[in-house]
């Protein structure tokens, strides 16, 4: 088995967190995707602003009916700050027999040092940067255990989307219907 994983904050999640990860799924064959939302992430601490639970919530509704796409709410249910490796290391436990892929945005794997135990992430999963073919964020080289796969700009950001219904405006077409009907329901980001 093939499983792709791929994790952020997604405050709020939109399409494009979406979409690269559908052509990235396609591109290594992967037989499932699990988003893995984070409850805090080290080096973000501070900068969410909807709950761990509503972020779980809306990620949800973002891959539904995407086919192989799920959900893990392994970092929001684990006490503390959330560490890739600790995500890595349950999976390989869980499912022995899955083939790990970890999926990364360029920006992400630019501070991969950072991260708690980088050699035994890589030594978990394979690393696929989704690097955008835009020439503003260089690709990385390909070094042993990092694959580079090009990926489509989706210019959509966490940030603008806040930004956005802190301001009136809508949010449709950036995040799926699901997605802006929760945020509407339970009043985020105002």
């Amino acid at each position: 088995m093939r499983l792709g994983i791929y994790g952020g904050s997604f405050d709020p999640p939109h399409l494009g967190h979406l979409l690269p990860v559908i052509d990235a799924a396609e591109q290594l064959d992967l037989d499932g995707v699990r988003f893995v939302p984070a409850a805090t992430q080290p080096l973000k601490v501070g900068r969410a602003s909807a709950s761990p639970a509503d972020r779980l919530a809306m990620t949800e509704r973002l891959v539904q009916g995407v086919p192989g796409f799920s959900v893990d709410p392994a970092e929001i249910v684990r006490p503390g700050l959330s560490y890739t490796v600790d995500t890595l290391a349950g999976l390989a436990v869980e499912q022995p027999e899955a083939e790990l892929f970890l999926l990364l945005g360029s920006d992400a794997y630019a501070l991969i040092e950072q991260w708690r135990e980088p050699g035994r992430v890589r030594a978990l999963s394979t690393i696929v940067v989704m690097a955008r073919n835009d020439g503003a964020t260089p690709a990385p080289s390909a070094m042993p255990g990092v694959q580079v796969l090009q990926s489509r700009r989706v210019d959509i950001s966490s940030t603008e989307l806040r930004a956005r219904v802190r301001d009136g405006r809508t949010i449709r077409g950036f995040v799926p219907d699901a997605v802006a009907d929760y945020i509407a329901e339970h009043r985020l980001y105002r």
